[in-house]
């Protein structure tokens, strides 16, 4: 059985605004020889499927300057510290880069973005009924432009690479799921 390794000292590498960067000493149960680890610390994410009256995705488009491309998204965010869930901070970054607004909103994943190296949370929120009513509200280095989608066209859009951002895709199952009556609303931890 995997059993998890022993930290037995933490230091921090640098601190980078949107994330900081630490390595762990761990002790491997397995030989009991130490290791280094590096870790990246940040808050945790949260991207929201927001779905109109009418079976429409409310999805962005914006440039990402990780991979220098322009990607087609749902709308989502860090969690800010006066958020009170995963679902304060959904509907925020919804209305923030939208303008819209839905009912029933309610947490139906969660993943480890990367737990070889990250130690934060993604969630999918889900924001039903969903209509624009307010105006938009970027951030300082934001520039967005919405799209409405159809929610069936979504799998096609996958498949042909139009969706590439890995955390949109998960989301995006894990709403299919939601459709298929094989998920529950999950838990917030």
């Amino acid at each position: 059985m995997i059993k998890p390794w022993p930290k037995i000292g933490s230091k921090l590498l640098g601190d980078f605004r949107i994330f900081s960067l630490r390595t762990d000493r761990k002790i491997s149960p397995r030989t009991g020889a130490e290791h280094d680890f590096y870790v990246i610390d940040s808050v945790n994410w949260v991207n929201v499927v927001a779905v109109t009256p009418d079976q429409q995705l409310v999805m962005i488009e914006q440039y990402r300057h990780g991979s220098n491309t322009v990607e087609l998204e749902i709308p989502g965010g860090m969690m800010d510290a006066p958020d009170a869930s995963p679902v304060a901070t959904g509907i925020r970054e919804l209305r923030e880069e939208t303008g819209y607004e839905g009912n029933d909103a309610l947490v139906i994943g969660k993943v480890f973005p990367n737990p070889a190296i990250m130690s934060n949370t993604c969630f999918t929120v889900l924001v039903e009924n969903c209509r624009c009513v307010h105006p938009v509200k970027f951030d300082h280095s934001e520039d967005l432009v919405t799209r409405l989608m159809p929610v069936a066209d979504a799998p096609r859009l996958v498949a042909e690479g139009k969706i590439a951002h890995s955390l949109v895709v998960v989301a995006l199952y894990h709403f299919e799921l939601w459709q298929r009556g094989l998920k529950r609303p999950d838990p917030v931890t």
